[in-house]
């Protein structure tokens, strides 16, 4: 057994070190072929062209230099508008000049009569950004040449920029696909071969390590777990969170740099939805494979318990089904992407004007998903937990929960159990559901009166921060990359908006909670330990009391690892009767008569 486990920690370990190595394997050629595929808009493919004529033709040797001549260009190229189209402080003296005390969009009519583009452009820049001065009138010529000063900063900021230049989303956006679409070399030669080289090598590893275990006796083995540099913030668990963080960086903020690790997965993507793969797919591949992978280890490591199987096989059917395999066959048959089992506010972009508008525009199907995700937060959620708990979502269908499960079940004895912690659960948690109702409030303002302030901020900037803040730093960077830091559980306990709402849900208005029979406790600790949620539940077993916590997610762990049946997971009664106890493995789960 010993041989097999080391055979396949060999595989694991060169499919790890091929795929990380993958990342360097490539060198970069822009050619004209590139450009008139990414770039469509015939001004701005036309300026890069121009710009970029030193560029092309060369063979880079790193994507980092090639990203870095990249953006010089998109640079030289704003500057020069900025150059052309930008409105001198001449400009703004001949304007004060023209109209004294009280701005006319008539003197800026007078001012630029050349007829030129360039004129024409500043003519639409001043009644777009300006035209709330028409008629004002002013103290003084220095009190209007300083409202003017204030207009021309945004014209020259963002009108030029985004009119006849590149902004910085189409600079992200083109950047990134340029990048990709430039790369020469052996991964991009054979896409297919790389694939097996490294996640292929990787998954036949992993599962030769792991099938292994199932030599071993069914029960609790978890055994010297804190003697482990991997589970107890080793140096193996540290090397291992810093390689997740910077994965995680990288995919949300440079995607650029990690063009090559796509590419490997294009001929997956090319099956599923006809496209080549993007960045998200290439997530979405390697998110879901983790969940099987692990899922089995979960399943072999948790056997004794049937609850423990039954919950496994349903995140990793939801994941692979609802998460990954629908969304993108809905691609190839030209349908909006659209994950059935992600909920507001979890799913925090649901309601923004972009997505709104892509699901009306598919008609029939686009206004059913838009139905089926607003009745899951009004009815579903609340309806759901009161008859089960947040345990329903949380631990049977979550994709986050999915992956805290499987990949992070090595890490859940790492939680924090102080009352400190829970303290500074309560707040967080809660405080990013609020965050989470403004930015959605102010999303839903803007598309329906067309204006972006909202009370005291700009609901787009405010989405920007959330999505940024929130959705990639907390959910991403630290919610995955902390699994052997914290415990696997640190976005649920600390950041989900929707654990905070199906958790108020679930602590004032749910049938479902953990009893204890304290008379037979034995203060062993395994239940606290290795709760994911930091919930000290050997305080509530020694004192037979319910755990109702509203953090909870019912994975049932802690009555899978108490080797005297103390805990169990049950659906009480309105009139506050139990009903008949079902066993399944090492779980008493009552339900309804």
């Amino acid at each position: 057994m010993r041989a097999v486990k080391l055979f396949g920690l060999i595989l694991l370990l060169i499919g790890f070190i091929l795929f990380n190595a993958t990342f360097f394997l490539a060198r970069y050629k822009l050619t004209p072929e590139v450009i008139e595929s990414k770039i469509s808009e015939g001004p701005s493919r036309d300026l890069f062209f121009q710009t970029s004529t030193e560029m092309q033709g060369q063979t880079f040797a790193t994507s980092f230099s090639f990203v870095t001549e990249l953006r010089k260009n998109f640079e030289a190229i704003n500057q020069e508008q900025i150059s052309n189209y930008g409105i001198t402080q001449e400009e703004v003296f001949d304007l004060v000049a023209r109209s004294g005390k009280q701005f006319t969009l008539a003197s800026v009519d007078s001012l630029y009569l050349g007829g030129d583009e360039a004129s024409e452009f500043k003519k639409k820049a001043w009644k777009d950004y300006g035209g709330w001065l028409e008629g004002r009138e002013f103290l003084s010529p220095e009190e209007l040449q300083t409202q003017l000063e204030g207009v021309v900063n945004n014209i020259n900021q963002y009108a030029i920029i985004n009119q006849v230049g590149f902004d910085r989303y189409q600079v992200k956006d083109l950047t990134y696909s340029i990048t990709k679409a430039s790369a020469i070399g052996p991964v991009a030669s054979n896409p297919l071969l790389f694939l097996f080289l490294t996640i292929g090598l990787f998954i036949i590893g992993a599962l030769t390590y792991i099938l292994p275990k199932l030599n071993l006796l069914p029960g609790i083995k978890n055994n010297g777990i804190f003697f482990n540099a991997m589970k107890n913030t080793g140096w193996l668990g540290i090397l291992t969170g810093t390689w997740l963080i910077v994965f995680y960086i990288i995919l949300y903020f440079y995607p650029e740099y990690m063009t090559n690790w796509v590419i490997v997965v294009d001929p997956v993507s090319r099956v599923l939805n006809g496209n080549e793969a993007g960045r998200f797919f290439l997530y979405g591949f390697i998110y879901t494979l983790c969940i099987l992978v692990m899922g089995v280890r979960m399943i072999i490591h948790y056997r004794h318990s049937k609850y423990q199987i039954l919950r496994t096989y349903s995140v990793m059917f939801f994941q692979t089904a609802f998460a990954f395999l629908i969304p993108e066959i809905l691609i190839r048959l030209n349908k909006p992407y659209f994950d059935f089992k992600n909920i507001w506010p979890l799913d925090y972009s649901f309601f923004f004007d972009s997505r709104i508008n892509e699901l009306v525009s598919h008609g029939t199907l686009g206004l059913f998903m838009l139905g089926w995700g607003v009745a899951l937060i009004i009815i579903g959620v609340p309806v759901l937990v009161y008859f089960f708990g947040k345990r329903w979502y949380c631990s049977w269908v979550c994709g986050c929960g999915g992956l805290a499960e499987t990949l992070g079940d090595p890490y859940r004895q790492l939680s924090n159990k102080t009352i400190k912690a829970w303290k500074v659960e309560r707040w967080m948690v809660h405080g990013v559901l609020v965050f989470a109702i403004v930015m959605t409030a102010g999303v839903i303002y803007t598309y329906w009166t067309d204006a972006s302030w909202f009370l005291f901020f700009d609901s787009y900037k405010l989405r920007e921060v959330y999505g940024a803040f929130i959705g990639a730093g907390f959910a991403g960077v630290v919610g995955t990359g902390f699994y052997p830091l914290m415990g696997n559980r640190v976005w649920c306990r600390f950041g989900c908006p929707l654990a905070a709402y199906l958790g108020i849900v679930q602590r004032f208005k749910s049938r479902f909670r953990i009893t204890t029979n304290g008379g037979q406790c034995i203060s062993c600790g395994n239940c606290s330990t290795y709760c994911e949620m930091g919930i000290d539940v050997r305080w509530y077993a020694q004192r037979g009391q319910n755990i109702v916590r509203s953090s909870c997610v019912g994975c049932g762990i802690c009555s899978s690892v108490c080797p005297r049946g103390v805990l169990n997971l049950e659906v009480k009664e309105e009139s506050g009767r139990f009903g008949k106890p079902i066993l399944i493995g090492n779980n008493h789960i009552k339900i309804s008569e």
